[in-house]
């Protein structure tokens, strides 16, 4: 879906409401972020969260390796610019936290890098978690 397509899926609202949008979509988009990079985390202490990370996981993981373009900014950049906004000049949310989810010189190696990070993380904790229940298993 084209941007111009989907700036016709929402009705005509304030810039400031726009602006709210793409806000709360930016916060929406910080959030999946840090599941997919901390997941593993709050899975080893709650396994069944492993049936949440592990799809997004592997989204962020094809997102990253293959320069896949997330549908979360998409709808950012719609608001934005219904907002009459561009990238970075919208506000402190939108300055600070596009910053941290799409940072300066971001390259295709550096997203590779994260990607196979990403996998590299994740199949240490779920691996980790694997051992734990079998020597738990083992013990009983």
């Amino acid at each position: 879906m084209q941007s111009g397509e989907m700036a016709c899926l929402f009705p005509r609202f304030s810039e400031n409401m726009y602006l709210l949008a793409a806000n709360l979509v930016l916060l929406l988009h910080l959030a999946f972020i840090c599941l997919v990079a901390v997941g593993g985390l709050i899975a080893m202490r709650f396994p069944r969260f492993a049936f949440i990370h592990i799809p997004s996981a592997i989204w962020g993981f094809l997102v990253e390796a293959f320069g896949w373009y997330c549908p979360l900014t998409e709808l950012e950049t719609t608001f934005l610019r219904r907002a009459a906004e561009t990238g970075y000049e919208s506000g402190f949310l939108g300055h600070y936290l596009m910053a941290a989810i799409y940072p300066a010189g971001l390259t295709r190696q550096t997203q590779i890098f994260l990607a196979a990070a990403l996998v590299g993380l994740n199949v240490g904790l779920y691996g980790l978690m694997l051992y734990r229940r079998t020597q738990r298993g083992a013990r009983s």
